[in-house]
This record gives C-alpha cells, structure tokens and sequence, in this order.
C-alpha cells in the first residue's frame, strides 16, 4: 500500500480539526456600534422558591427585637465530645409556594419579591406589635445560590455564588470560558421563574447586544448549555470512524501475521 494513501485520510483528519470559522471566535465584535445605555440600571436579585434566607430585625432596644430574630446552636466536637459554639441566626427555606413562616407574624409570601421589596413588607408585618416609638430595620439576605454550567466549557459544574449577583460572562469565567469547539454564537439559558415555569434563553457572545439583554445576569439555578459547533461534531464522527478503521487494520494485521506464522 501506498504511503500517500495512507497519510492522506490522517492529513484530512488534521485538516478538519483546524478548519473551525475564525470569525465566530472573537467576542464583542460589534462592540463600538452599540448603544449600551439600556444597560444603565442596577439588578436586584428575586427571592425564588428554595431560597434560603437569613432576616435580622433591628430596634433600638434588644427586648423588642429578641422574638423576631429566632437563632439556632452551630454544633462541633472538641476532643471527641460535641458542644456548641455561638448561637446563629435561623435560615428560612422559602417553600415552592414562595412563603416563608416568620415567627409572631406567621405566613409570608416573600417569592417573586426583591431584598428591599421583602424588607418593607416585613417591617409593616411587624411594627404593630412592637411599642408605636419603635422603628424596626429590617435586613434580608440571600447567603448564596447555584448555577450549573455545562457543554463545551473547560471545567463544566454547578457553582456556588457568594453573592447576589452574577453575569452570564462571570458564569463562563467561572467554568474556564468556553472551549475551541464551543459555538459562541448559540449559548443557552434554561431558567425556571418563580412560579416553576421553565423557558429557553439564547445569547450570541459575538454581539455586544448582550449587555443589553435581560438575561445578562443570572438567576438562582440557571443552567448555561454551550454547544458543541459542526467541527466538533463531524470530528467526533469521524474519530469514531477512524478507531474503527484502527482496529480493524490492527486485527487483519494481527491474522496476516498468524497466518503466515503457519504456513511458512
């Protein structure tokens, strides 16, 4: 056999690994002709059902507050015995109607609503029962939430967000931005709002539009999904085709010299 024939199918194989669009790689092309002062407002984070959320009520005297802050023991063991540090303040799960049960108070339908919005609610919730020269602060955090990034990303995973904000590029970053075969013109969001209704979100990292978008930041347990672009998938046909063709060539191989083993 021929030594053309056979690096030639090699040499395409090469060929197809190196033939991706090199104008479908660079982000923000577009960067310089576009308007971005949609993008001038602040995001604030909704609270969404699985939320965890911790809540201090602040007053001018101890006593008033005490009822409203409800705290819980944080266990550790010490020379093999558990014990107990410094009480910490009590979580509260958001359940998948968006409600929370506050003590005094009761039932409290937080979903859907930001910091701020929770904040003033609970504060009117709680001043009647608090002496009428009280002014209660209310403070709401969110601790943390996920996001999952998957696909064509160097280190795909769920990531925990310290903070209450984050932007789909942050996300990227995070995860180790996006690999050679990623196509960056067709990323996907699966977002699922607070009332359990899923929807499909698609961003093109190449337009600088993307600032603009609503969906620029993210939400508690958004997926990102980086597709795969046609190289890579015609790479992994053809790869598949090609370690067959190696195993194949290995085993005749293998028989031909057995064979000749034999009958020599």
């Amino acid at each position: 056999m021929s030594y053309k024939k056979i690096l030639f199918p090699l040499f395409a194989l090469v060929m197809l690994a190196s033939c991706g669009s090199q104008k479908d790689v660079p982000y923000f092309q577009n960067s310089a002709s576009v308007d971005l002062s949609k993008s001038q407002y602040l995001y604030d984070a909704r609270i969404m059902p699985k939320d965890q959320l911790t809540i201090t009520v602040s007053t001018t005297t101890d006593e008033a507050a005490v009822p409203f802050n409800l705290t819980v023991p944080t266990p550790y063991t010490v020379n093999s015995r558990s014990t107990y540090s410094q009480a910490m303040l009590q979580a509260y799960l958001v359940d998948n109607e968006g409600n929370i049960n506050f003590p005094i108070v009761g039932k409290l339908h937080v979903g859907g609503l930001t910091k701020s919005q929770a904040e003033t609610m609970i504060q009117e919730r709680i001043r009647p029962y608090m002496a009428t020269e009280e002014k209660p602060i209310v403070t709401v955090r969110m601790p943390g939430y996920q996001i999952s990034v998957i696909g064509e990303v160097a280190r795909p995973g769920t990531f925990n967000v310290s903070r209450e904000k984050i932007t789909i590029l942050e996300a990227l970053a995070q995860a180790g931005d996006l690999t050679i075969w990623g196509q960056r013109t067709n990323v996907q969001l699966i977002r699922e709002d607070s009332t359990g209704q899923k929807s499909v979100h698609f961003f093109d990292l190449t337009d600088a539009n993307i600032i603009n978008s609503p969906y620029y930041y993210l939400q508690q347990n958004d997926v990102i999904y980086v597709t795969p672009n046609k190289v890579k998938a015609q790479n992994s046909s053809v790869g598949s085709m090609t370690t067959l063709w190696f195993s194949a060539t290995s085993i005749l191989i293998s028989l031909t010299s057995l064979l000749y083993n034999i009958l020599k």
